[in-house]
């Protein structure tokens, strides 16, 4: 073991080569007069850490203040403090692998390891190369945000142009199997100039991964999860065999409810389904076809919470205390007196403001905030929940190393919130005052099937995007079948086809954000799984023995106890240690989903009988 004087000038002169960015040129230039040690790995990390975490703190101030102060000047300040904590990662990601091969502490290694894949866009070392890639970067994220379809004089959709929203809205709300055709078609049209530009993206990133020990940048992405790659791909393969009887019985009840709208000549009555019928632009959520598909002769809840909320005087800032006392009654810690002085709860009159609902650790430690333009509705009740579970975890892992202030894995933190949204039951409800009584059980159903079209129709588009991505990265799928091998995949895992023929002059992909914005998309699908476990273990310590569906842990400090042991763990131990200490399971397990959604399995096996399921 290398002595205190040792480590010292180990550490004194990595930090000296770190701050002068010399480290990696030093190593290729071959200037290092002996091997690596673990004391200047140690060393390395602890430099490391020191600098990430003073830029992070410095990116999410500039973040807060962009996000709540839209202007050119906020905008350009935002967007410089996210440059420099992308160079300095990708500096360091380079510089820990001089470290490979070292025989390390777990803690250390676990360190280096996360610095490496901390970026989920490496960018190559040639600056003339990193440079492009830093343009089509931002270049296909602009073409995106700027996309619109101009219909022309006598379109059913009108003769203005139509963002995103609009189409959308035309999507979820339309009964009109032309007018749907035309609002998925236009929304779809706006990707085709992407195409090239993504190509030689993904050539670049490649170029990044590599320079970083990786494959490719799809082999990096799927070495965040505590395994090989190859065995992550195996492991969603597994879950999702798990739920897809389930899927596939709810895409059969709901193509039937379709054809009975629409028409034999519209829905295939055996085959896949039209994407542009199910009320959202890709296909992802069905609940904007409730209305369509509803169970015949069930009864309602027989309430209505934004109705309810209005009448109990709930303001913005009741609906975010009320959600902190479900915490609390976990025997979690209030927020600090700064969260309520320094979120934002309603949209200001004065400014524009980013309104989309997201949590923040600004100096990743005590100064959490939420940033929302809070509507007095049930959607907001459920995602101030949600948004607030995301604050309690990070307070949590905020008492960790820097490099270990985040969740298990990138699907840990998703999931949390949205475990704490399933405990908002009717019985929840009851207990906080908003309804007298619960439904009675027949209403279960309307509310099963709700939830079923968004969270179950959800698991097969959760799976294909990155599996898209990563067959793309690999070079399994090549630039000429991009668009033929999406809706491979589309056919495959979600049973739905384009509404009109499609070719390889098109980008289907690039008409979902996440993939010219570069954000990896298969944690919503973890977070989609392991919610429901989640719930499953915590509704077990509360003491429910009731239907899944109906349990909430509100008030269980024995609940509690549990969430905030795995919290606390942060992402300093592989994640199927903390998915342990949460449910005493080490393998994700989506039979709870079918644990949960049990009595609308049942009613839909009996709906579908003598129809012929799959497609």
């Amino acid at each position: 073991m290398a002595s205190n004087g040792t480590r010292d000038r180990a550490r004194a002169w990595v930090r000296g080569m770190v701050a002068a960015g010399l480290w990696l040129g030093a190593a290729q230039a071959g200037w290092t007069q002996a091997p690596p040690t673990a004391a200047e790995a140690m060393a390395f990390v602890e430099a490391a850490e020191a600098e990430l975490l003073d830029l992070w703190i410095r990116r999410e101030r500039a973040g807060w203040v962009q996000s709540n102060f839209i202007t050119m000047d906020t905008e350009i300040l935002a967007a410089q403090a996210n440059e420099a904590t992308i160079a300095a990662t990708m500096r360091l990601a380079r510089e820990a692998t001089r470290f490979d091969g070292l025989e390390l502490t777990p803690e250390v290694a676990r360190k280096l390891a996360l610095v490496k894949m901390a970026l989920t866009l490496p960018a190559p070392s040639d600056a003339a190369a990193r440079a492009e890639l830093t343009q089509i970067a931002a270049e296909l994220e602009g073409m995106y945000g700027r996309g619109k379809y101009c219909p022309g004089a006598g379109s059913k959709l009108g003769a203005d142009c139509l963002d995103l929203e609009q189409l959308s809205n035309r999507i979820a709300t339309s009964r009109d199997p032309e007018e749907l055709e035309e609002a998925w078609r236009g929304w779809h049209e706006t990707a085709r100039p992407m195409r090239e530009k993504y190509r030689r993206f993904v050539e670049l990133a490649n170029a990044g991964a590599r320079e970083l020990g990786f494959a490719d940048l799809g082999a990096l992405w799927r070495s965040k999860y505590d395994m090989p790659p190859d065995a992550f791909a195996a492991e969603l393969d597994r879950i999702w065999e798990q739920v897809r009887p389930l899927y596939e019985q709810l895409h059969c009840y709901v193509r039937a409810r379709l054809v009975e709208t629409y028409g034999a000549d519209v829905v295939d009555p055996d085959g896949p389904i039209r994407a542009d019928l199910l009320g959202n632009m890709w296909a992802q959520q069905w609940g904007n076809v409730y209305d369509l598909v509803a169970p015949p002769g069930v009864p309602g809840t027989g309430y209505d919470l934004t109705e309810r909320l209005a009448a109990a005087g709930y303001d913005a800032q009741k609906m975010v205390e009320t959600g902190e006392r479900f915490f609390t009654s976990l025997g979690l810690e209030r927020l600090p007196e700064t969260f309520w002085e320094r979120s934002l709860f309603v949209k200001p009159r004065d400014r524009e403001v980013v309104c989309h609902a997201s949590a923040w650790s600004v100096d990743q430690a005590e100064d959490l905030r939420i940033k929302m333009c809070i509507e007095v509705d049930q959607e907001d009740f459920d995602v101030i929940h949600h948004e607030l579970g995301h604050n309690f975890y990070q307070r949590a892992h905020n008492t960790l190393a820097p490099l270990f202030r985040d969740g298990a894995n990138d699907g840990f933190h998703e999931a949390l919130g949205d475990t704490i949204a399933l405990s908002i039951t009717p019985k929840y409800l009851e207990e906080i005052g908003l309804i007298e009584a619960e439904p009675p059980a027949e209403a279960d159903l309307a509310l099963l099937m709700r939830l079923a079209l968004d969270k179950v129709a959800f698991l097969p588009f959760g799976l294909t995007i990155d599996k898209w991505r990563w067959g793309v990265f690999s070079g399994e799928i090549p630039p000429d079948r991009y668009n033929q091998a999406w809706w491979d995949l589309k056919l495959r895992y979600q049973g739905v086809v384009p509404p009109v023929a499609r070719g390889e002059a098109d980008f289907d992909p690039g008409a979902k954000y996440h993939v010219p914005g570069n954000t990896p998309y298969m944690r919503y699908f973890l977070a989609h799984i392991l919610q429901f476990q989640f719930h499953r273990a915590l509704a077990s310590a509360a003491g429910e023995s009731g239907p899944l569906h109906r349990a909430s842990i509100f008030g269980s400090e024995a609940a509690g106890d549990r969430l905030e042991k795995m919290m606390l763990l942060g992402s300093s131990r592989p994640w199927p240690d903390a998915l342990e200490v949460l449910t005493g399971e080490r393998e994700m397990d989506a039979r709870a989903i079918l644990d949960y959604f049990a009595p609308l399995s049942e009613w839909l096996a009996r709906q579908n009988q003598g129809r012929v399921c799959g497609w």
